[in-house]
């Protein structure tokens, strides 16, 4: 047979996709607390179970994460510097998270944004959560 998964292959996809979903909650959060790291973790499982279905096509959607847009001044916490205590926080529940561990700490959400901002999308929706400062949708 030609065509197989190579375990080394899969387990650098699982790596470089447990990083991106911790790199965008370190910058989505600043990794504030446990709370609001496992909730914002949680929407992106939901998100992706729900509309997605391919969390790295989620992960790239600047209209989900404002931290992606290059714009933003939370584009600069993207680059993080992986050993720090916080970031590491947000890599084992991003962990957690992929290995189907990490229970639903948001209400069933699959949208979100902070406080001090007001999308268009959210002008008619109620929120179903606010976890310190940032308004999570169902």
């Amino acid at each position: 047979m030609r065509f197989f998964l190579c375990p080394k292959r899969k387990n650098h996809a699982t790596r470089n996709t447990r990083n991106a979903v911790a790199r965008i909650v370190y910058a989505e959060t600043l990794a504030t607390s446990l709370r609001v790291v496992e909730a914002l973790t949680s929407m992106i499982s939901n998100a992706t179970k729900n509309n997605y279905h391919d969390i790295a096509k989620m992960l790239r959607d600047k209209n989900i994460f404002e931290s992606i847009n290059i714009e933003s001044q939370r584009h600069k916490y993207l680059c993080v510097d992986t050993s720090r205590r916080d970031f590491q926080m947000c890599l084992r529940v991003a962990i957690r998270m992929l290995h189907g561990n990490l229970g639903d700490a948001c209400n069933h959400a699959t949208m979100f944004h902070r406080a001090e901002l007001m999308p268009q999308w959210a002008i008619a929706r109620g929120y179903v959560a606010d976890i310190e400062g940032i308004l999570f949708y169902a």
